[in-house]
């Protein structure tokens, strides 16, 4: 039996112009067997979620450099609750302080990366929500 290939969507939301994170984290997931879609900068939430709906994949991961990951990602799970596909998890990467790590939890994020989380660190979460 082989392990399944995670399709994980890689989005970049609002103005944020800092992405050199988001393609490194993207060619070392790739590298480790999952099919990577990377939306660019500038991307909408609808957007995000519009792609994720036509892409049907397995993970949406948000990098934020902004600080606004907490209204970011109350709309993003919303959106995906509209369209019906909650079920697929989340995982935030880029400035989180420590004491936003619980509040997005909270909100139903499935893994939440912080600047400086190890390329090991990150798979392994997304692999364990992947699945």
């Amino acid at each position: 039996m082989t392990a399944k290939n995670i399709k994980i969507l890689i989005g970049k939301p609002g103005l944020d112009g800092h992405d050199r994170g988001a393609k490194i984290i993207a060619l070392a997931l790739r590298d480790a067997g999952m099919e990577v879609l990377y939306t660019g900068l500038h991307q909408t939430i609808e957007e995000i979620v519009r792609m994720a709906v036509q892409e049907a994949v397995d993970v949406i991961g948000l990098s934020i450099m902004s600080g606004a990951h907490l209204p970011i990602c109350k709309t993003l799970l919303k959106l995906m609750e509209d369209q019906g596909i909650e079920d697929i998890p989340v995982a935030v990467g880029g400035v989180i302080p420590k004491q936003d790590i619980a509040k997005l939890n909270e909100l139903g994020i499935k893994g939440v990366f912080p600047g400086g989380t190890h390329f090991d660190e990150i798979i392994a979460g997304i692999k364990e929500i992947g699945i």
